[in-house]
């Protein structure tokens, strides 16, 4: 099992990147609303991103260079843009996420139950992994802590179902009302995250190389699958959660994540007894935690990733700089416009939806082009998951844009 772990590692921090806000709150909260209704719309979206996730790895590995790299010999155009998406939400997506984890963490631990001053203190200790452990640290942290939130999120399940008197109803459903509609839209969406993250995988599959020379395409590719299924099993874990304790709940549920999820901590222990507590809250921290930690690291490491090839030479301390920069402005978003916290992510949501078919196509593009090595380009099977995946990728942007704007 030590060797085994020992393999794996972008796969992991992706599976930590992507394990968050869309698990603990939208696949909970689709199982608190509908059961296991929306089962198909989480398979769904796994399905159709996952070749765009996985080509990250794929032509990392295979050409040795990022993604950022191949969007570059795409054109200035393609990274330029990249590099003012990322910017305008990179602060408010690590605010977001930072916020619900110290609300967790605040709930879990105590000290002080001022969520300002957790999300400090949470931004200052990942700052100080990130910059003196590095990317080796990052690899063996995400280990720990995504086994940690499979071995609780495992116990809290087996808890649940056994303790439900509720019938198994596995019936799929489609909202048709408005609320319905949004809500499905933002899940899918999410699910199980934006796919500007292929780019963030792309950065750490070089990292894992410079320490581990045997890690090559194939067992990158091997590394991403054992990841991006475990966002599958642990989305339908929450989803089950949702379902078993909170479905058919006569409670209103709270819009805001960090309200949302003392919610679920607290129903779960009204339902199953207070010895359940410290399991479903250190999975929920542990689901937070692990985001919290690995987009701290993945946006300053793409920004600065881009500031190099962008002005074509060597920041030494890009890398440090940026985290600075990140963290000084979730601090001040925190500090200063916590109040318009709902507006930021609201366009920082709306940005991601309205660019998963660029990042799509750019992504397929790339690894079907000249300038990948064509024993790695895709199998016919993967381009016509690709294809079917763009469409359905624009179709999902029409009807968000149509149902919702």
């Amino acid at each position: 099992m030590r060797n085994f772990l020992k393999k794996l590692g972008p796969g992991l921090l992706f599976a930590g990147a992507a394990i968050g806000v869309s698990h603990l709150v939208q696949s909970t909260r689709a199982g608190a609303d509908y059961g296991f209704g929306l089962l198909w719309a989480l398979l769904l979206a796994h399905l159709f991103k996952y070749p765009f996730f996985q080509y990250a790895p794929r032509y990392a590995m295979a050409t040795g260079e990022s993604l950022l790299d191949g969007y570059k010999k795409l054109g200035k155009g393609v990274l330029f843009t990249y590099f003012i998406l990322n910017f305008a939400t990179m602060f408010t997506i690590q605010t977001a996420v930072t916020i619900v984890t110290a609300g967790l963490a605040s709930n879990l631990f105590g000290i002080t139950p001022n969520p300002i001053t957790w999300s400090i203190i949470i931004t200052v200790v990942c700052m100080l992994v990130l910059i003196i452990g590095k990317y080796k640290l990052l690899d063996r942290l995400m280990k720990v802590i995504i086994c940690t939130l499979t071995i609780c999120t495992v116990i809290a399940i087996t808890m649940a179902f056994s303790a439900t008197t509720e019938h198994l109803d596995l019936k799929q459903t489609v909202p048709t009302d408005v609320a319905g509609i949004a809500f499905i839209i933002a899940f899918m969406g999410w699910m199980p995250a934006p796919l500007d993250i292929s780019v963030w995988h792309s950065l750490w599959a070089l990292e894992k190389k410079k320490v581990q020379k045997s890690y090559k395409t194939k067992r990158s590719i091997t590394d991403f699958n054992i990841g991006y299924l475990s966002t599958v099993v642990l989305g339908i874990f929450f989803l089950s959660l949702g379902a078993f304790v909170m479905h058919q709940s006569d409670e209103s549920f709270n819009n805001s994540a960090t309200q949302f999820a003392f919610q679920f901590i607290n129903m779960y222990t009204e339902t199953l007894g207070s010895y359940t507590y410290y399991i479903v809250a250190i999975a929920a921290f542990t689901a937070m935690l692990s985001t919290t930690l690995t987009t701290l690291d993945a946006s300053p490491r793409a920004m600065a990733k881009c500031s190099n090839i962008i002005f074509k030479r060597e920041f030494k301390h890009a890398f440090t700089l940026w985290i600075f920069i990140l963290a000084a402005g979730t601090v001040c978003i925190l500090l200063f416009l916590l109040s318009e916290m709902k507006l930021l992510i609201d366009i920082a949501t709306i940005l991601s939806f309205l660019t998963a078919p660029f990042y799509a196509i750019i992504n397929y593009k790339l690894v079907a082009s000249k300038h990948m090595p064509e024993k790695w380009r895709p199998s016919l099977k993967m381009h016509l998951l690709s294809w079917a995946g763009i469409a359905f990728l624009i179709g999902f942007s029409i009807w968000y844009i149509s149902t919702i704007l």
